[in-house]
């Protein structure tokens, strides 16, 4: 009896451990990415061509001119004008990834082009790797205490005679509301950081409409209020910078675009003046986002590839590439706003940002509008790019209507 009693249980061991082992994910080698048919998932191919049309059909009625498009969307804010470079779109464009795999798309996929704000979620990617090297100890902790005085870069080697005793260094957090901000309330856009950077006063960006509360505004407590602010993201990127002592693209280029397969035609920049001098070098201090011009310039492709890895909680094969951790506190809303968690996730908290969608689905999105759009429970990913932005839950609904069997 003894033997068979072993082997009864060695059964069941291999039983156990083949009942464990989770299932292959697909993840797309460098330079292709596997396509399937809709019908080889039981799709409906008839819905999922009606979902690809109405994104062709609501493209947005942006000029495709992004110098202008950004005239027409900021000309009634102050200091307004643009310091970063820009390029000409082109038509809407999607890719709508299923288990893994692409089973449909639309426009040049491969085009790298403005992205806009979904740039900031890579700006909160590059702080999430310097918290998973132990840069930053912790969210909660004040950010000044890890930045030191900067010293932006400044092409004429003689000060004038009216910069003599002016500040020569950049300073981010010296003021007594700026030293309570932690990399959280920065992550959350609830920092109400004040300040001028590369040119951009923090209370010029989307003000409200009665000018004379503009420089004396009331500072609120940091925490309490959300406010969309390109300044504060941009304050955010230079601190990222200089915790990691190299530019961001590199660090992102490094740690996540080359494990993750993407091309070499993305491209990431700042201002034409937010050149800074470190460690004997000249970085630049890449923006958050294109409201100023600049920000992340990539295919949607590419975009694709970084959706499908924050849908996997931060692993691209057997590499753990962002810590679970960053992704589950990236996707926590705060009280300031619930729709909200690290820039630039949006959440479906509520059902209110995509009413037709899950409520654990959220999106990277961007002005255009560009949107990657995460869906665990639908295991689906989408991007769509130059979609009119009250667009998008019809979209969305499209193409989960398509799923539906």
């Amino acid at each position: 009896m003894k033997p068979l009693f072993i082997l009864l249980f060695s059964c069941q061991v291999i039983f156990a451990q083949k009942k464990a082992t989770p299932p292959t994910v697909y993840f797309p080698p460098k330079g292709s990415w596997e396509t399937k048919s809709p019908s080889f998932f039981g799709i409906d191919e008839n819905k999922l061509n009606e979902a690809i049309q109405f994104a062709v059909k609501h493209e947005t009625s942006m000029p495709k001119n992004q110098e202008l498009a950004q005239l027409y969307n900021f000309y009634k804010e102050p200091y307004s004008d643009a310091m970063g470079p820009f390029a000409d779109r082109k038509s809407t464009s999607g890719i709508i990834v299923y288990k893994g795999y692409i089973i449909g798309s639309w426009g040049d996929v491969n085009f790298a082009e403005q992205t806009n704000s979904v740039t900031k979620s890579f700006v909160s990617t590059a702080v999430g790797l310097a918290f998973d090297k132990g840069l930053i100890k912790s969210i909660e902790d004040k950010v000044g205490d890890y930045v030191p005085m900067i010293e932006p870069y400044d092409p004429n080697p003689f000060r004038a005679g009216e910069q003599i005793g002016q500040p020569q260094f950049i300073r981010l957090f010296d003021s007594e509301h700026n030293r309570k901000i932690t990399w959280d309330h920065m992550l959350r856009q609830t920092s109400d950081w004040e300040g001028t950077l590369w040119g951009k006063p923090d209370w010029a960006d989307r003000p409200n409409d009665k000018p004379l509360e503009w420089i004396n505004r009331k500072h609120n407590e940091p925490g309490t209020v959300y406010k969309y602010n390109d300044t504060r993201v941009n304050a955010l990127a230079l601190a990222a910078t200089a915790v990691w002592h190299k530019s961001l693209p590199d660090v992102l280029r490094e740690k996540i675009m080359e494990p993750i397969g993407a091309s070499n035609q993305w491209h990431w920049t700042g201002y034409r003046n937010s050149w800074i001098v470190m460690d004997g070098k000249l970085i630049q201090s890449v923006s958050g986002g294109g409201h100023f011009g600049g920000g992340m310039f990539i295919s949607a492709m590419d975009m694709a590839r970084f959706g499908w890895l924050t849908y996997n909680k931060g692993r691209w094969n057997d590499q753990q590439l962002i810590s679970e951790k960053w992704i589950a506190l990236s996707t926590t809303p705060t009280q300031a706003n619930p729709g909200y968690g690290f820039m630039n996730f949006f959440l479906n908290t509520g059902k209110k940002e995509f009413p037709s969608a899950p409520e654990s689905a959220y999106a990277h999105i961007g002005n255009g509008t560009n949107m990657i759009y995460v869906d665990r429970e639908n295991e689906l990913v989408i991007v769509a790019r130059w979609i009119e932005n009250k667009q998008l839950n019809e979209l969305i609904s499209k193409f989960l209507s398509a799923l539906k069997k």
